[in-house]
């Protein structure tokens, strides 16, 4: 049997080396010296022997390339689809990339074996194919190698279970018996070892070549390349470790960081901190590196960009499931029969036949809806079945998540924005975390690195560690180089896709809601308009609609008391009429509020009470406590309490102002409603400010709430005081506060038929 090299794998590294098969040799010196004789015979012997060797090692290659081929092929076919107890995630590491190896390998064998036919070139042609071959081999066994660690520790882990490890090896005992009992790792290794012999192989073909062949600079090139196809494949296996290492997104709590501090952290977080703050001082040189700074910038607006997606999306679902739950035609409007009621009918309509399914959980309810004139009850109002409302939710608008996982029957809408946009979003945005760990981790090995290097200006040398960590950094940030380009293109790719498909989604939903509101938009007065002449339409009933409301605003304001005009304390006239011949009106405040003096100085007053302002400050200058008199006392009240008292003229100046007075020069104030005349005896009036009762006697109002007025002064005549009911309660409220409604035409907002 035919001697092959031995291999080994120290640390997950693949290492050959050669030892040469001796029945090979044995032979071949055994044919030369059978035919060697005379001396011109022995001046050719080192020529032949060296073209045998030569041919011996090609029919090694081509042979063994033969035989591995073979075994790969029952790996990939027969061995893997026989274990198919094994988690499909498990085969997929086990196995890694086995079929791209075995369709590159495949193509190099044919071309090998086409050699054979031309045998004065196919030294150079064999060569040359290794040249043409050193990229796809360096691509798939780069990707090999590199999960091979993972490899090793699922077949450790299957080892723990007797039974499941008795079964993967009777597998591969009866397809592939010389594995012995090394099962899956005599698999596994196959490969690293392969990839690691071609340069022997083809630095046996070189070593029996002539140097003044034509094949022979041919054949050092490509020894030399699978050599570095061999070193790439180490470098490339180290920076993966690297990048697992820092890639793994931790969630610590704040004691197990702090368990993780020691001294050696401490020390070299402050190095760094050190490192750091004397190239913000300008005392030491930062490390330009605009091609990665490039890359950075470019790979966070992606992330960004993912970020923002991730957040509309979900900012969607909420308001998806908000315009489910809105539904317009359950609320009482004062509108008038006609083309708005079959609007009205429609909202409804397209809830009910566009998403049936969430509509299944909830049952009609009776709505009033009032017109001129009339009033009717449709039912045209959706609530929860029994069956749904027994755990009403606890919140009105849920989370994006809550939404996709709650009982709510939304399908296939819900599914398709489930399984197509949000679930493939959260897997890219996850995807970034690992980038953006050795971002930043770069930043900390590249202070190391730049202090290394500073070093080693001035002393000249380095020690093992400080070696290590300018290693470290080199190997991080030729991955980074390296890689993000790429994934930042396949994230792009990929965010791109997500995209299209809700763009897709959408467009799909926008056009089953008009299949299935086909039948309703036909009932609909406006149908047969366009749309620039159906918006043109809505445009002009809403202006017209707009000019009513503007009316009525206008009418309103026109009637209104004025606003700062508070209700007096009963029995203050006397107090106010004294403060007001005393100080004038324009000295006259009202508490806004009700005020209690904490200081020696300070007063306690009620809300509603009148003073006449002294000073706008106290002794110390402060102008947010003023010196006000009550009638009675002196004291300092908070300024921001205190608002202008309005004089409210009795009736008897009402009456005065009445008459005309053409010869006099006095100006004539304005016209008030909070007098008798404009709140007459038992009428509808509307409350303009709210009102909370003090008393007993007293009734709250609410700001536009309707009272009937019953009495327009109180049992002692005084008009400031209105006797009136609300929601069938009797008491007392400040005639100031009640106006008259406005009685412009009739109102209301419809679209033309």
């Amino acid at each position: 049997m035919e001697e092959s090299p031995s291999f080994s794998v120290e640390d997950g590294y693949v290492r050959a080396w050669e030892l040469e098969p001796a029945d090979m040799t044995d032979h071949g010196d055994d044919e030369l010296s059978s035919r060697t004789g005379s001396p011109d015979e022995e001046g050719r012997v080192p020529e032949e022997r060296s073209l045998l060797h030569q041919s011996l090692a090609v029919r090694e290659l081509i042979d063994t390339e033969v035989s591995y081929l073979h075994v790969l092929q029952l790996c990939a076919l027969d061995i893997r689809s026989h274990l198919q107890q094994l988690p499909q995630g498990d085969l997929d590491v086990l196995f890694s990339n086995i079929d791209d190896i075995i369709k590159v390998n495949s193509k190099l064998l044919h071309d090998l074996q086409e050699t054979a036919s031309r045998e004065e070139e196919q030294v150079q042609l064999i060569g040359n194919l290794f040249l043409e071959f050193q990229e796809e081999l360096e691509q798939v066994y780069k990707v090999y190698c590199a999960s091979y660690e993972q490899a090793l520790l699922l077949v450790e882990a299957y080892r723990m279970e007797p039974q499941l490890q008795r079964e993967i090896q009777d597998t591969i005992e009866a397809v592939l018996p010389q594995a012995g009992s090394s099962g899956l790792s005599f698999l596994l290794v196959i490969p690293l070892q392969r990839i690691t012999k071609y340069p022997l192989l083809l630095q046996k073909i070189l070593e029996n070549t002539l140097p003044d062949a034509s094949a022979y600079p041919v054949l050092q090139r490509a020894t030399s390349a699978l050599q570095d196809v061999v070193t790439n494949i180490n470098e490339y296996k180290r920076r993966k470790e690297v990048a697992s290492k820092y890639t793994k997104v931790e969630h610590l709590s704040l004691r197990e960081r702090l368990a993780r501090i020691n001294m050696h952290t401490l020390s070299k977080k402050t190095t760094r901190l050190g490192q750091l703050l004397k190239q913000e001082a300008g005392l030491v040189p930062k490390t330009e590196d605009k091609e990665f700074d490039d890359l950075e910038e470019s790979f966070h607006w992606v992330s960004l960009c993912v970020t923002e997606l991730k957040n509309n999306v979900a900012a969607y679902l909420d308001n998806l499931e908000a315009f489910l739950r809105f539904r317009p035609q359950e609320y009482d409007l004062d509108i008038p029969g006609g083309p708005v009621v079959q609007y009205c009918y429609l909202a409804r309509d397209l809830q009910l036949q566009t998403f049936p399914e969430f509509m299944g959980t909830l049952r009609p309810r009776k709505v009033g809806c009032r017109a001129r004139g009339h009033s009717w009850s449709v039912r045209v109002g959706l609530e929860p079945s029994p069956a749904t409302s027994k755990a009403p939710s606890p919140c009105a608008l849920p989370s994006a998540t809550s939404f996709l996982n709650s009982q709510v029957h939304l399908s296939p809408q819900k599914q398709r924005l489930e399984a197509l946009v949000w679930q493939p979003l959260c897997s890219l945005a996850k995807a970034l975390a690992g980038p953006q760990n050795l971002i930043k981790k770069r930043l900390d090995k590249l202070l190391d690195f730049e202090r290394v290097e500073e070093k080693l200006l001035e002393v000249g040398s380095m020690t093992y560690e400080e070696e290590a960590a300018r290693h470290m950094y080199e190997a991080l940030n030729s991955l980074l180089v390296a890689e993000l380009p790429q994934f930042k293109q396949l994230a792009v790719r990929w965010l791109g896709q997500i995209l299209c498909t809700f763009v897709t989604l959408q467009r799909d939903l926008a056009k089953q809601v008009l299949q299935r509101a086909e039948g309703s938009l036909a009932q609909l007065p406006h149908h047969h308009l366009s749309d620039p002449a159906f918006r043109k339409l809505v445009e002009d009933a809403l202006g017209q609609t707009s000019h009513q409301l503007h009316s009525f605003q206008e009418n309103f304001e026109k009637v209104l008391p004025p606003p700062t005009t508070q209700p007096l304390l009963p029995g203050a006239e006397h107090q106010v009429q004294a403060l007001l011949s005393r100080y004038g009106p324009g000295k006259l405040y009202q508490v806004t509020s009700n005020i209690s003096g904490s200081g020696t100085l300070d007063l306690t007053l009620p809300r509603g009470h009148v003073v006449a302002l002294l000073q706008d400050k106290d002794t110390k200058g402060n102008s947010s406590r003023w010196l006000v008199d009550t009638g009675g006392h002196r004291g300092y009240v908070p300024a921001g309490k205190l608002e202008l008292y309005h004089v409210v003229p009795r009736e008897e100046e009402l009456r005065g102002q009445a008459r005309p007075h053409r010869d006099s020069q006095r100006q004539t104030p304005e016209p008030t409603l909070a007098s008798v005349p404009s709140v007459p005896a038992v009428t509808q009036v509307v409350a303009v400010y709210p009102f909370v009762a003090r008393s007993s006697h007293e009734v709250s109002l609410q700001a536009g709430q309707q009272v009937t007025v019953l009495e327009a002064q109180d049992k002692k005549g005084n008009p400031e005081w209105s006797l009136v009911e609300v929601n069938g309660q009797r008491g007392y409220v400040p005639s100031s506060f009640l106006a008259r409604a406005p009685g412009p035409a009739l109102w209301g907002w419809s679209l033309p038929s």
